[in-house]
C-alpha cells in the first residue's frame, strides 16, 4: 500500500514536471496576443514574426524597439500598421 502510494506520487510529480517543461518551451516561442488594426480593419497575432517586423520598423524609423507596441501612441501604432501593410511577407 505504501509502495503504491509512493509510485502514484512519483507519477504525479513526473507529470507535473513534464507539463512545466512543455509549457516553458512554448513560452520561449514569444509573446502571443492579438492586436486590432483599426485603419485596415484586421487583426494581427503578435508573435515572433510580428516582433521581427516591429524591430525592423523601429530601426528604420528610429523608434525604441524594446517599447511594447501596445504602449505606443495611437499615431505611432498607425504608422507601424501602414508600414507593415506595405511589407511583402
Amino acid at each position: 500500500m505504501l509502495l503504491n502510494r509512493y509510485f502514484r506520487s512519483l507519477l504525479l510529480h513526473a507529470t507535473l514536471a513534464a507539463l512545466v517543461i512543455i509549457t516553458g518551451c512554448e513560452a520561449g516561442v514569444g509573446v502571443r496576443y492579438r492586436v486590432y488594426d483599426p485603419d485596415h480593419r484586421d487583426y494581427h497575432e503578435w508573435n515572433d514574426d510580428e516582433g521581427r517586423y516591429y524591430s525592423r520598423w523601429a530601426a528604420e524609423t528610429h523608434h525604441d524597439e524594446h517599447k511594447d507596441f501596445r504602449k505606443l501612441k495611437p499615431e505611432e501604432q498607425k504608422q507601424y500598421w501602414d508600414w507593415r501593410h506595405n511589407q511583402h511577407e
